[in-house]
Order: structure tokens, then C-alpha cells, then sequence
């Protein structure tokens, strides 16, 4: 018994550290070169939601944000970043109990256009904006944005893909591990 109990505090050990680790390593990519709005930002805030537990889920990837932008700068508007992060965040809590490959396909997409959406209406919303205060200038905010926006979508998903599939990949190597050692012991 004491076998099983060491083992499933191993296995716990290595799910958490993984699950904190990817985040604050895909959090740190940001400080690697990448082209405008390729990052791992929504891929962050999807992961946290999905893998980590409620008390987690928020504060792991918004710390690690916080941590990397401090290396990053901070800047105005920030608060629109994380606002829609935390939104991203909770797509992430829905699929924790949706996690089919559609699902997270789908909150991926649906990230990237809140991202999008949020931050960009915060840029038009910041005084002192370079766009008019009118529906003209929102409208002229999400146009020139749309480039920006291809790579919002490609981050979000390459690094989904890396961060889920990593994980998903753990966890099959402990599932079979756990069996194995079901079976020895």
C-alpha cells in the first residue's frame, strides 16, 4: 500500500509540475523573437482553465503573465489583456468537461475572436488613441487590426496543440505506468 501511495504522490507531483511548468514556460515564449500576435496568451488562459484545478486555474496563468510582462513592460491597456484572458480562462473551465478535439478546435476559435474583440476595443477605448472616439474609428481599430489577427489565431492554435497534446501525452505515460504497477503489485 505504502508502494501505491508514494507512487500516486509521484504521479501528482508530475502532473502538477508539468501543468505550472508548461504555463510558465509558453508565458516566457513571449520573451523569444515571434512575429506580432503569435504568442501563447489564449493558449494560457485555455490550458490553466482545462488542466488546473479551480483554485489554480486563474492565478497560475495570470501570475505567470504578470512575470513575463515585467521582463515584457508593462503597458496601457494591460487590463484588457487580462481581461479577456480571464474570459478565455473560463472557456477553458467549460471544456474541462468538454475536452473532445471539436470542443477545444472550437474554444481555440472562439479565444482568438475574444481576444480580439476586447483588446482591440480597448485600444480604440485608451485616450489618447491614434482612432476617433466614434463608430468611424472602432470600425478603422478591428480593420487594421484583421492582419494582426491571422496571427492571433495561428499562436493560439500551434500552442494549444503543443501544450495539450504535451500534456495529454504525460498523462498517458502515467496512466500506463500506474497500470503497470497495478499489475506488479
Amino acid at each position: 500500500m505504502k508502494g501505491l501511495t508514494s507512487m500516486r504522490n509521484r504521479q501528482l507531483l508530475a502532473r502538477y509540475g508539468a501543468a505550472f511548468l508548461l504555463v510558465f514556460v509558453a508565458a516566457f515564449s513571449r520573451l523569444l523573437p515571434h512575429p506580432a500576435n503569435f504568442t501563447a496568451i489564449g493558449a494560457i488562459a485555455l490550458f490553466g482553465g482545462v488542466y488546473l484545478e479551480k483554485r489554480f486555474a486563474f492565478v497560475v496563468p495570470i501570475l505567470a503573465m504578470l512575470m513575463s510582462d515585467y521582463f515584457i513592460g508593462f503597458y496601457s491597456g494591460m487590463y484588457w489583456v487580462y481581461g479577456s484572458f480571464v474570459l478565455i480562462g473560463l472557456i477553458g473551465v467549460w471544456l474541462k468537461n468538454h475536452k473532445k478535439p471539436l470542443y477545444i478546435l472550437g474554444g481555440t476559435f472562439v479565444s482568438s475572436i475574444l481576444f480580439f474583440a476586447i483588446t482591440n476595443f480597448g485600444v480604440w477605448m485608451t485616450p489618447g488613441s491614434m482612432y476617433a472616439p466614434t463608430w468611424a474609428g472602432l470600425v478603422e481599430c478591428y480593420v487594421l487590426a484583421i492582419p494582426f489577427f491571422r496571427n492571433t489565431v495561428g499562436g493560439d492554435l500551434f500552442f494549444v496543440a503543443v501544450m495539450f497534446g504535451a500534456y495529454e501525452g504525460l498523462l498517458m505515460v502515467l496512466k500506463k505506468e500506474q497500470t503497470e504497477q497495478s499489475v506488479v503489485g
